[in-house]
């Protein structure tokens, strides 16, 4: 994963003086893409400007619960591996899988490197917690708008419940890869809808490394989901 502050402190120190008098023969500076998109080449303008971007309390908290909610996927997938019977749905699966660690990473640097927790505040024990929410094991945990979570009201939107995790690891063959896509049909529009709270937010999103990786959630997102949709209605309907 690249380390996108290095190089954007590494562009501060080139262009602290003056950006606008940069030598046109230095190297160029490169910003990488967030999973999915293209690097680009910035000017010394925009690497100083990037430099000088905030980040308000509802980016961290949108970063902190979407490494929670690409778990719950990465967990799904993980069954897939085992209970599903369709080629085509692991391969899929598969895809999800990497994308979303992939965007783990990315989450996971983007809050470090701005000195913020990694963990979702008010979860108690972080990551603990919260995979016992994706396993369906009983747990206190709270969802974004503060409910108690209970056995059928998932941690956040578009995340299976416990009882809905239970159910999906239960599950073996084509039940299992109905019960997979649906599921995982329901976690991207929840991610969707995340998205969508983050930018009703004022001042949110803008920090560029986070409004590129937003853009990418709602575009691969998206395009998973007309994917799976497809991938259903191919299935056999259930007995």
């Amino acid at each position: 994963m690249p380390h996108l502050l290095g190089m954007v402190v590494g562009a501060l120190s080139l262009f602290s003086q003056d950006p606008a008098a940069s030598d046109p023969a230095s190297p160029p500076i490169f910003q990488p893409g967030a999973p999915g998109q293209p690097t680009r080449t910035l000017t010394a303008a925009e690497a100083v400007s990037m430099g000088r971007t905030t980040f308000t309390e509802g980016d961290v908290r949108f970063m902190q619960h979407m490494i929670v909610h690409h778990a719950q996927a990465v967990e799904m997938v993980a069954l897939l591996e085992t209970r599903g019977a369709s080629p085509v749905v692991q391969a899929l699966g598969r895809r999800i899988a990497l994308s979303q660690e992939a965007e783990m990473a990315l989450m996971r640097e983007w809050l470090t490197v701005r000195g913020q927790p990694l963990e979702m505040s008010g979860m108690g024990s972080g990551d603990h917690a919260a995979h016992g929410a994706h396993a369906g094991h009983d747990m206190a945990g709270h969802d974004m708008a503060g409910h108690a979570m209970t056995d059928d009201r998932p941690l956040m939107p578009g995340m299976l419940s416990p009882a809905q995790m239970r159910t999906l690891a239960a599950a073996n063959g084509a039940e299992f890869d109905r019960l997979f896509l649906e599921g995982m049909i329901q976690h991207h529009r929840g991610a969707l809808d995340m998205v969508d709270d983050l930018m009703s937010q004022p001042d949110s999103a803008n920090d560029p490394v986070l409004s590129g990786f937003a853009a990418s959630v709602v575009a691969d997102q998206s395009a998973e989901i007309l994917r799976m949709q497809s991938v259903l209605s191919d299935l056999s309907p259930p007995s």
